[in-house]
């Protein structure tokens, strides 16, 4: 029992933080309305058109403003006040929810509707993804910062479970409107929470002033920086061709595995199981570097291959677990040795880029996953998926292989404080 509960007391040690309870509470909430939104998108798609490539699209509509905008909300993380700016975007979240509910609870929407709706929350998620990420080191202290990241990857892996368990429900019940509709209503809690937290505790943050160059100034420092370049190149090749769930999971489980709606949210939130276990594994971790994130690649390819080869839907709710273990170690682990290898001034556009490499890479990978599943099949497009994984991990690992392995993951040492100079104009 006291092993047990030092367990607990060390895997939940960032919680202690009043400001980080409020975040984290709220967050849980307003996640899991976001996962229902997803899956209700891609299956209410599939269900208009019948069409993998389709579905793609609308993937790519989602994440297309993170490729355009991302890097400007790390700019703006870095300019502006993170715990108003999180409220702005919030709301502007809500209001986007509440447009899709209307519509398909009216039985009013059109495709293009869906995608215009789509292509605004993803502008809100290109504006508010950074801030937010950059904001969980603004609430606790240093040596909390890796537990912060890693439980911050736990509510967001867990929201993954809930939220397309409950869509399922909704789906097969009252109707798929449902699910925009809870998902505008679970902002509220959110925002109520956010409004509560102590500002006076927040750790001050080195905001900078407006200036030009800045978007390029954070580019060179990435670029310079081995441990934070390699990193980003990785999860860009992994990022393109492997994180597609969300266009290959719904094709897999109706044509490939004979399922319907239900088949593919089970899937979907037996992976997101597995995602908890590896943010636990993350938080849990005393360091990280990039020869770790290298070798978890690696077994993500491997998970990707068991899972295109299960012969029947039994078979596949098993093989889907290791996949959402390292996937979720690939994420956890490329975003906790960014931020703490980040100098504070950088954070925002750091942060930025990444969820721009990652999530920005979709408008590309996503339409190229769908025609791939159309045309040969959803098997294949996890395959391709899990070949671009195994490159990326292999090439990493030769890449830093004459390399010391320095763990940047490390609560104990301290973020160097030093000002980066580059050439000013954009």
């Amino acid at each position: 029992m006291t092993r047990l509960r030092a367990f607990g007391a060390d895997t939940f040690r960032s919680l202690r933080s009043r400001n980080f309870r409020l975040f984290f509470v709220g967050q849980i909430i307003s996640q899991t309305g976001t996962w229902m939104q997803m899956v209700a998108i891609g299956l209410l798609v599939l269900a208009i058109t019948d069409s993998g490539v389709a579905v793609g699209l609308i993937t790519a509509a989602q994440f297309l403003p993170i490729l355009l905008l991302g890097a400007w909300g790390g700019v703006l993380a870095d300019r502006l006040d993170r715990h108003k700016l999180l409220l702005v975007m919030n709301a502007i979240g809500a209001v986007v929810a509440l447009s899709f509910a209307v519509l398909v609870l009216t039985g009013t929407e059109a495709l293009w509707s869906i995608y215009l709706l789509t292509l605004a929350a993803g502008t809100v998620t290109a504006l508010e993804n950074p801030t937010r990420r950059a904001f969980v080191t603004d609430l606790v202290d240093d040596i909390d910062v890796p537990n912060a990241v890693g439980l911050n990857s736990t509510l967001m892996t867990g929201s993954r479970v809930v939220g397309p368990a409950v869509a399922g429900a909704l789906i097969a019940g009252p109707g798929i409107g449902w699910c925009f509709a809870v998902n505008a209503f679970s902002y509220l809690p959110q925002l109520a929470l956010f409004a509560r937290m102590n500002r006076s505790r927040f750790r001050p943050a080195d905001r900078i002033a407006k200036a030009k160059g800045q978007l390029r100034e954070g580019l060179q420092y990435v670029w310079r920086e081995p441990d934070l370049r390699l990193p980003l190149l990785l999860v860009t090749a992994v990022g393109t061709m492997a994180f597609n769930f969300s266009v290959i999971l719904p094709l897999f489980a109706t044509r490939d595995l004979n399922g319907g709606p239900a088949t593919f949210t089970t899937l979907f939130s037996v992976m997101s199981l597995g995602s908890v276990v590896g943010a636990l594994a993350i938080a849990r971790r005393t360091h990280a570097d990039t020869p770790f994130l290298a070798r978890c690649t690696l077994a993500l390819g491997a998970s990707m291959v068991l899972l295109a080869i299960a012969p029947v839907t039994a078979v596949a709710y098993l093989a889907v677990i290791p996949v959402g273990v390292t996937s979720v170690m690939v994420i956890s682990g490329s975003n906790a040795v960014v931020q703490l290898g980040t100098i504070p001034a950088m954070r925002g556009r750091v942060l930025a880029l990444l969820a721009v490499v990652f999530l920005g890479s979709t408008p590309v990978g996503g339409p190229i996953s769908g025609w791939v599943s159309d045309t040969f099949g959803a098997r294949w497009a996890l395959g391709l998926g899990a070949a671009a994984s195994l490159a990326a991990g292999a090439l990493t690992l030769r890449a830093v292989r004459d390399r010391p392995a320095v763990p940047i993951l490390t609560p104990a040492v301290p973020v160097d404080p030093s000002p980066v100079v580059v050439a000013p104009g954009r």
